[in-house]
């Protein structure tokens, strides 16, 4: 079985070796030694798939030296400090032969490998002369070992100088082809399937599970580079282009899944992701340089800018506030995390790539724009071959077909461009309808879903009519989860703005999406939920959602749920209902009050802090004098609302001191006998 490596702190090809110190004991760093070679050593019972002559020649010499180490620790002799500094050169050199290693077995890593041979077998020319260089200054006649082994470091030293490590030519010929390959996608031609099998097969990536890890690897690579660790970000084309290769020998190759778990493994069933589509996208704009903005920050009056804008109006003597002309009390900005996650999934969804710090984004995942042009024209032909299989291929290529879009579609906003682009919408709902494998319904429903993310996508969706089956689904589902997808599917839907009137109209969607919150998991339930959230910006389907009893099961989650995304959910259409006086009287019949406060004082969230404000104030607007009279009475409550004031955001901290501002104003009316006048000004306070 391959060994799974754990690389979570270096990429591959990397060798971040760590010198021993200088107060190291003899006996800590000669067992350290003897630790490496042995683990060095261990290799030799491995399959090399690539640099097998290199990677035996490397552990063979280490083996030698093991026998050496081992020794000299059995007889504890005493070691000079040139001994002990010859030593730490060996561990060092062990250190980075062990990673190298370690790169040319690791899963998933074998077309990598393959197409860095010639930078590879240097790296082991170069570890090993290392080795070469240290036994040179090593006065081996000062060490008390057997002259056997003695003679046997001697001959390694002489090796290490003298032996040759090359590209294998099996090895540089498969490499030219893979090359080869991708030159061909490049320039837009669909290369031979032979040529490719013969290169997987060189590899011995013989399944479709041996293909994905190797996706898996690259993935991971390209993770890497674009972290603030991977040393920039020159290899990502390069990476983006190996993906697309393999990602269409995944999907056109191999025809069997070996792995078929893996295969529909995806967070699709609750990563819905912020409502961002919700705000106007002018508001993620800075006022200042009309840019979106990459690190908004607000000031004291509780304007919010990009972070670099608003300090070069500082620095240049500006102590007001550029968008209200207020006065600043003080210069601190205040990091608008909240924003700054709408910012970056709203660019994501729409294929926008931002600029941080004057260093390029090259998140594939957040972009429409391909990693390079062979992953580019490499998903052109994957989709068209998919769409065709869809359409013309018997149930069990149709299945897989459905599953590769699945994942595909996961994987970044370019992906969902190619597939809508080619025609994979009206097979995949037709499959909705005609399948009756819960397996394949299944697998069609989580593949709308990703392709629903895209604006196009939802577009085509319900101009080729497939909001009804999609609702169908709902209802009528042949699994649960296929229900709780299609429920996600409605809430992407609806948020254009001309949908919501359609979806809201159609007399059996929100009684569907009021039984999975009934029946559905937590996942199905949050996806339920976001629905409805989405379908009661249309005025009209606030009535709808009342009259089918949503709101007890809404106050039902509040009071036995443990999951906080889906309290807080559930949190924010509650507070959107209670802005008007049907939706707050019925919130009002469920008695809420005290679980509101409850939350608000408990609540690790300042987002679901802020909606129970909300809830309240809008509550105290629209259920009149009793409501302000039991929230007055509460002396806890002021406290909390304080606390808002001072830790929450600043629409927050506006709601709190609206709340507050009613309160007081209670009291003091209410000990003059004025409370008709309480009332008419409580009506008065806008809720947002």
């Amino acid at each position: 079985m391959i060994q799974r490596f754990h690389r979570d702190d270096r990429r591959s090809l990397s060798f971040p070796a760590v010198h021993p110190c200088e107060a190291i004991s003899p006996a800590t760093l000669l067992t350290s030694l003897v630790s490496l070679a042995r683990t060095i050593s261990d290799f030799q019972s491995k399959l090399f798939v690539t640099q097998r002559r290199n990677a035996r020649e490397a552990i063979r010499q280490v083996g030698v030296l093991l026998i050496f180490f081992e020794e000299v620790l059995d007889r504890e002799s005493v070691l000079s400090n040139s001994t002990l500094l010859c030593f730490s050169e060996l561990h060092l050199a062990f250190q980075k032969i062990r990673f190298l290693l370690e790169d040319c077995f690791l899963e998933g890593s074998r077309l990598w490998i393959l197409t860095k041979c010639k930078f590879v077998a240097t790296q082991f020319l170069v570890l090993v002369r290392a080795l070469a260089t240290a036994l040179d200054v090593l006065r081996l006649e000062s060490i008390d070992v057997g002259g056997d082994v003695k003679e046997l470091v001697d001959l390694v030293a002489k090796q290490a100088r003298r032996v040759k490590f090359e590209v294998d030519e099996d090895d540089e010929r498969a490499a030219e082809q893979v090359f080869v390959i991708m030159s061909q996608f490049e320039r837009g031609i669909e290369p031979d399937t032979r040529s490719i099998k013969r290169v997987l097969d060189y590899l011995e990536i013989r399944s479709w599970g041996d293909c994905n890890k190797e996706i898996r690897f690259l993935e991971e690579e390209i993770g890497f580079e674009c972290s603030d660790c991977g040393g920039g970000e020159r290899e990502v084309p390069f990476l983006s282009g190996l993906i697309g290769l393999m990602s269409y020998s995944r999907g056109v190759i191999f025809e069997e899944f070996d792995h078929r778990t893996a295969a529909v493994q995806e967070d699709s069933r609750c990563n819905l992701e912020p409502r961002c589509w919700l705000l106007n996208p002018d508001d993620f704009r800075c006022p200042i340089s009309l840019e979106l903005m990459t690190d908004p920050v607000t000031v004291s009056t509780g304007q919010t800018y990009d972070r670099s804008s608003i300090q070069k109006w500082l620095k240049a003597g500006n102590l007001i506030c550029p968008k209200t002309g207020e006065k600043l009390t003080n210069t601190e900005l205040v990091p608008n995390s909240a924003l700054g996650r709408l910012i970056q999934q709203f660019c994501a969804d729409n294929g926008i790539s931002l600029a941080k710090s004057g260093r390029k984004s090259r998140d594939i995942k957040g972009t429409s724009v391909p990693g390079n042009r062979v992953a580019a024209e490499a998903m052109k032909f994957l989709s068209r071959f998919l769409v065709r299989r869809l359409v013309f291929g018997n149930g069990r290529q149709k299945n897989k077909a459905v599953c590769e879009i699945r994942m595909l579609a996961k994987s970044n906003v370019f992906n969902r461009s190619c597939l809508i682009d080619a025609g994979a919408i009206p097979p995949l709902l037709n499959l909705l309808s005609s399948s009756t494998d819960g397996s394949t319904q299944e697998n069609a429903i989580a593949a709308l879903l990703k392709l629903s993310k895209h604006p196009n996508g939802r577009i085509l969706i319900v101009e080729y009519g497939g909001f009804a089956q999609i609702l169908t689904v709902l209802k009528h589902g042949l699994s649960l989860e296929a229900k709780q997808i299609a429920a996600a599917i409605v809430f992407y839907l609806s948020s254009v703005k001309e949908y919501r009137k359609q979806i809201g109209e159609t007399p059996e969607t929100i009684p569907a999406l009021v039984e999975l919150i009934k029946e559905g998991t937590a996942c199905g339930k949050k996806n339920a939920v976001v629905a409805i959230f989405g379908l009661i910006y249309f005025p009209k389907n606030q009535k709808r959602v009342l009259e089918s009893g949503t709101v007890p099961l809404l106050i039902d989650i509040l009071t036995h749920s443990d999951k906080t995304e889906l309290v807080t959910d559930t949190l924010a259409v509650l507070a959107h209902l209670a802005d008007n006086v049907d939706g707050a009287n019925s919130i009002l019949q469920t008695s809420p009050l005290p679980l509101i406060k409850n939350i608000l004082q408990y609540s690790a969230l300042r987002t679901a802090k802020e909606y129970c404000v909300s809830i309240l104030l809008s509550l105290c607007n629209n259920g009149g004098a009793q409501v302000v009279s039991g929230l007055a009475k509460d002396p806890l409550l002021m406290e909390l609302l304080y606390l808002i004031i001072t830790d929450g955001t600043p629409l927050a901290g506006k709601k709190a001191r609206s709340l507050i501002k009613i309160l007081h104003r209670f009291r003091e009316t209410s000990s003059s006998g004025l409370m008709g006048s309480a009332v008419s000004h409580e009506q008065s306070v806008g809720a947002w």
